[in-house]
């Protein structure tokens, strides 16, 4: 079985992305489009090695000739375009916060939940969670399973790339600024980003939290557990991929470093690298254009009960957004699943 496919913000750095995993991983295609607004017409997006697709504009497109549409252009797009997709009868995976928390929208990672993606059939839409929660709860997933995990206390050093391309370009400009002596004037960001970290991503809100602290927290609860406690700290750094996670975990049963170690080695998509020796765990740099989510500095938690530190990195384009993404359209093809018409 075949399918047609829409991209919906190919021009961006994640739909880019999506457009070569779904390439590199031969995904069955039949017709494949390249969407983006109009002001993108008359440019070109790379397909694979050979194939260059010409943006159509997603304002004129008829999603009624797609059976997924890959949607990754932010929340306005998708609260427009997502339900005149899904009403068609195309099954829309949508990258944006939009219908993340809706009840009637599963919160995919296919690692850790892919039995809710059944639960698409009521509005045709399913969810890709937030870049930092996807690499934790993939994590932690194989230690909820043994231990049952009551806490989860996180701290975010977050790549630029999450917050898209002129970000990207902010952190290059900057820190070349510093060697010419120009100063640094923050655009994107807050403060500076060259050189320097700032502990706030996305809005705040009114308990002192940022938004993208409490996605962490209620996204965590939606795909794994709903009684599982999540605080989260989030913090940019001067990093164009990859993100890090420093994560410490408490969890109701007694656990045992040396079986926490052999779980997640055996764990579908990551990869553990610990070694108690210089160069003996994955930095961003390394983790960069690969799938797995890598974990490293595996220890136990003196302080309380039943505890256990890690930290994590991963590609937050790739099993961030993109390749999440492809995995869920996978996923409804093993199944062979297909929308409706609403």
């Amino acid at each position: 079985m075949t399918y047609n496919i829409a991209v919906v913000g190919a021009t961006g750095a994640v739909g880019r992305e999506m457009l070569q995993t779904l390439s590199e991983r031969n995904f069955p295609i039949n017709n494949i489009y390249a969407l983006a607004s109009k002001s993108s017409m008359g440019k070109e997006v790379s397909f694979g090695d050979n194939k260059v697709l010409k943006i159509k504009p997603v304002d004129d497109f008829n999603f009624e000739d797609v059976d997924i549409a890959l949607f990754s252009a932010g929340s306005e797009i998708a609260k427009k375009f997502g339900p005149i997709a899904g009403k068609k009868g195309c099954i829309v995976i949508d990258n944006s916060s939009y219908f993340r928390m809706d009840n009637e929208v599963p919160l995919i990672v296919p690692e850790v939940n892919p039995k809710d993606i059944e639960g698409f059939v009521k509005k045709n839409i399913i969810a890709n969670p937030n870049c930092s929660t996807i690499q934790l709860v993939v994590a932690l997933k194989p230690i909820h399973d043994q231990f049952k995990i009551t806490r989860v206390v996180v701290s975010t050093y977050q790549a630029v790339s999450g917050a898209g391309k002129p970000a990207m370009d902010e952190l290059f400009n900057q820190t070349k600024g510093v060697f010419v002596h120009d100063q640094a004037k923050p655009e994107h960001f807050t403060k500076k980003i060259a050189f320097n970290v700032i502990p706030h991503i996305d809005v705040f809100m009114d308990d002192g939290f940022t938004k993208e602290e409490w996605k962490m927290k209620v996204e965590t609860k939606k795909i794994l557990d709903p009684n599982i406690n999540v605080v989260a700290h989030c913090v940019r750094v001067p990093v164009f991929i990859g993100h890090s996670e420093a994560v410490f975990v408490e969890c109701e049963n007694n656990i045992n470093e040396k079986e926490v170690r052999e779980l997640l080695r055996e764990a579908e998509g990551i990869t553990v690298i610990d070694h108690r020796a210089d160069e003996g765990y994955v930095t961003p740099d390394e983790a960069a254009g690969e799938d797995d989510v890598f974990v490293s500095r595996i220890r136990k938690d003196p302080t309380v009960k039943n505890g256990i530190a890690f930290w994590c990195v991963g590609d937050n384009l790739r099993k961030g957004a993109a390749l999440n993404t492809v995995q869920i359209a996978e996923l409804l093809a093993s199944k062979k699943l297909k929308g409706t018409k609403l």
